[in-house]
């Protein structure tokens, strides 16, 4: 059993909601252990921007979509809102990711989930993001959009772009495993984009006060393209294929689960779109769901007595079931609809297209 169930307790331990002598404790040695996982992340950087490691170019463009922090900052939909625009322009995107949460002779949680959203874009998963993005290119792809790249800089890329999570901007501002920080904030010096997710959580001061602190983590230098969005639920989905409007929830009795990296978004996404959410339950990021997990989910909900069932896509192409004992089962799609001025973002990326075969 872990100790840290799920994202929500890990998040409520490292910005300190958690309290007593337990919790204070796991945080100092979970310090403790931040200590040289910095100092690694750090020299790797420096041998990095250094030149003192190489980087890798591949065959085509490469446009990197990631984060500082662990999980939850909603990469996903950045990725197929960018790949969109690519195939707007006539290009041939390929995802490339490198898999994590897939089982043997499976694909990862991300991969199916763009499957559905992104039909026709084909996706590389592979430990090695330079030979996957080879392998995209071999498939016929003229640009590669690396998923979750922002830390893997062997494979040099012509664009980089971060989402920050604006309920979590800074990951508790340290650095894991003590808070969900990869690496420092000066990390931001290297992105050209700085995409603000989940923006209509918070107002506009606070938004312009993350701007604030990015510019500053860039030693003063706004990024290229600053872009404010929200996720939007646009659809019921379920693993069937069907596909229906947000109102086919109304007026039922729901139950909620799901295992991604920031829950309290889900909530907060199902309550704004009215839903009557009678339970919520969480999990670990990339849960696996075990036959007792359905088990307990199944008579959790029938002890609640609700109509429906619901979760995140990603969780619904883990599952790929239609329901859960005798209750249907639906997923919420989301997607990355901008707040602010999206045209320098939409700029640099045709910026990247319209080198599409040309040398590297």
């Amino acid at each position: 059993m872990s100790i840290l169930p799920d994202a929500e307790t890990f998040r409520q331990l490292a910005n300190g909601s958690l309290t007593g002598v337990g919790p204070t404790l796991l945080r100092g040695m979970l310090a403790a252990v931040a200590v040289p996982y910095a100092a690694a992340a750090a020299t790797r950087n420096h041998l990095y921007n250094g030149g003192l490691l190489r980087q890798s170019t591949a065959a085509v463009p490469v446009i990197s979509i990631g984060n500082l922090t662990l999980g939850g900052t909603g990469k996903t939909p950045l990725v197929a809102w960018v790949a969109r625009q690519l195939a707007a322009q006539g290009l041939r995107p390929a995802v490339v990711s490198r898999g994590y949460g897939a089982r043997p002779a499976d694909t990862s949680d991300e991969a199916a989930e763009l499957a559905i959203v992104l039909p026709g874009v084909p996706h590389v998963a592979n430990r090695d993001r330079v030979a996957a993005a080879e392998r995209a290119a071999g498939l016929g792809a003229n640009v590669v959009v690396l998923d979750d790249g922002f830390q893997h800089r062997r494979l040099r890329r012509d664009l980089d772009v971060v989402a920050i999570d604006a309920t979590d901007p800074f990951g508790c501002e340290r650095l894991v495993p003590r808070g969900l920080l990869r690496e420092s904030l000066g990390g931001l010096a290297r992105a050209d984009a700085v995409v603000l997710t989940r923006a209509d959580r918070i107002d506009t001061d606070r938004r312009s006060e993350i701007l604030r602190l990015v510019i500053q983590a860039r030693h003063g230098h706004p990024p290229a393209a600053w872009v404010e969005t929200m996720h939007a639920a646009v659809a019921v989905r379920t693993a069937a294929g069907t596909v229906t409007p947000l109102e086919s929830l109304a007026g039922r009795r729901v139950a909620a689960f799901c295992g991604i990296g920031n829950p309290a978004a889900f909530r907060h996404t199902l309550t704004g779109i009215g839903v009557d959410l009678v339970g919520f339950r969480s999990f670990a990021d990339h849960h696996p769901y075990s036959p007792d997990d359905v088990e307990s989910l199944t008579s959790w909900a029938a002890a609640l007595q609700v109509e429906q069932m619901v979760t995140t896509l990603k969780d619904l192409v883990r599952l790929k079931m239609v329901q859960l004992g005798d209750l249907p089962l639906a997923a919420v799609e989301i997607a990355l609809r901008p707040m602010s001025d999206p045209t320098p973002l939409e700029a640099i990326v045709a910026a990247v297209a319209a080198r599409v075969g040309q040398s590297p």
